[in-house]
């Protein structure tokens, strides 16, 4: 079975919803993991977001990559500059993809102005979550 880390800066929301999204579309295809640099626990707006479109991340936990060196992965995706510019080497043969999504949890604003921008990158971290999944694990 293909193993497939998601990796951001805190792993509190880009990554927390990829990795929503991606155990979503890769059904028993892939076990999917996800960690930060830092860990800044699980983003209730987060958690929020993903229950608005069906997908419960509420029990998901805020991991650090040391504890994943073990785990040879068959895949590891930045899901922010920051992470791949400051991830520490980590000795894998995963193929590697990043996309920098925009980070929710820095928006301001009304509270309408701030769920909408959390709502704009679930959609894009869900469509890219979709076409990975397509895409790599058949």
């Amino acid at each position: 079975m293909k193993k497939v880390l998601v990796l951001c800066t805190g792993n509190s929301c880009r990554s927390q919803i990829a990795e929503g999204y991606l155990r979503h579309f890769a059904g028993n295809k892939a076990l999917i993991y996800s960690a930060g640099i830092e860990t800044h626990g699980v983003n209730p707006r987060a958690i929020e977001t993903m229950k608005a479109d069906g997908i419960d991340i509420s029990a998901h936990t805020s991991n650090n990559i040391d504890e994943y060196v073990n785990i040879d992965f068959d895949f590891v995706i930045t899901v922010c500059d920051n992470a791949k510019e400051n991830c520490p080497y980590f000795p894998t043969q995963a193929v590697k993809f990043h996309y920098n999504f925009p980070d929710p949890a820095k928006a301001t604003g009304t509270e309408e102005a701030i769920k909408a921008q959390f709502a704009a990158v679930r959609e894009l971290i869900k469509s890219y979550a979709q076409n990975f999944v397509n895409e790599n694990l058949h």
